[in-house]
């Protein structure tokens, strides 16, 4: 019997105090707020009735811990998310100080950021449409971004309608070639600047999807 009731006690006893341990923070987080839960649940009709042995009144505490704990559980997955992308921001910070402070590397960095910025932004200054440009000679073609007309002294010297087009280096696309070509040799292509760019990058393996129609 002895035995018997020493072995009940070693499968009791643990599963007793992580219950009970338990029950102990269940309380300590949601004590502070019950009172306000349980008057909210009354007043918008949320009482639940009985379930099983328990009491209206304590299914509506258990209830009342339960949206608390959940609020308390969002809440942290919050402040997380809040904390961790105000830490990556910080640290992006840091590095990007550091960088622009560095004489030659600070050149290539910014312009390079700002050429990113440009190509993938919504903004009126972005790239305007794509273009297929006669370039490196008249007998090829390739993939050029349009950014505006070139300036006035340049079309004034030419006596001719000439385009700026940014002609993108493959992989990289934060080099290439700023060429004026006369509107009328070039082709202008039914494509998203960032289907162009993609393609560019991988190099000809990211296909972009056929056009709708033809311009």
């Amino acid at each position: 019997m002895k035995k018997y009731f020493i072995t009940g006690m070693i499968i009791l006893l643990p599963l007793a105090v992580t219950v009970g341990l338990i029950a102990f923070i269940v309380r300590l987080l949601t004590h502070p707020f019950v009172g306000w839960v349980t008057i909210f649940l009354e007043r918008h009709d949320l009482q639940p009735g009985k379930i099983f042995f328990l009491s209206q009144d304590q299914v509506i505490v258990l209830m009342a811990q339960f949206l608390i704990l959940l609020g308390l559980f969002l809440f942290t997955i919050f402040l997380g998310m809040i904390t961790r992308w105000f830490f990556i921001k910080t640290i992006i910070e840091f590095f990007d100080s550091i960088l622009l402070r560095i004489p030659l590397v600070n050149k290539i960095y910014k312009t390079s950021q700002e050429i990113i910025k440009t190509l993938f932004s919504g903004e009126k200054t972005s790239f305007k449409e794509v273009v297929l440009a006669p370039f490196p000679n008249k007998e090829t073609y390739t993939l050029g971004l349009v950014s505006k007309n070139a300036p006035d002294y340049c079309r004034k010297a030419t006596d001719k309608d000439l385009v700026t087009v940014f002609v993108m280096t493959a992989p990289n696309p934060t080099t290439g070639y700023l060429v004026m070509f006369p509107k009328e040799e070039l082709i202008y292509v039914d494509m998203k600047i960032e289907d162009a760019v993609k393609y560019i990058i991988s190099c000809g393996i990211l296909l972009p999807d056929s056009p709708k129609k033809g311009r």
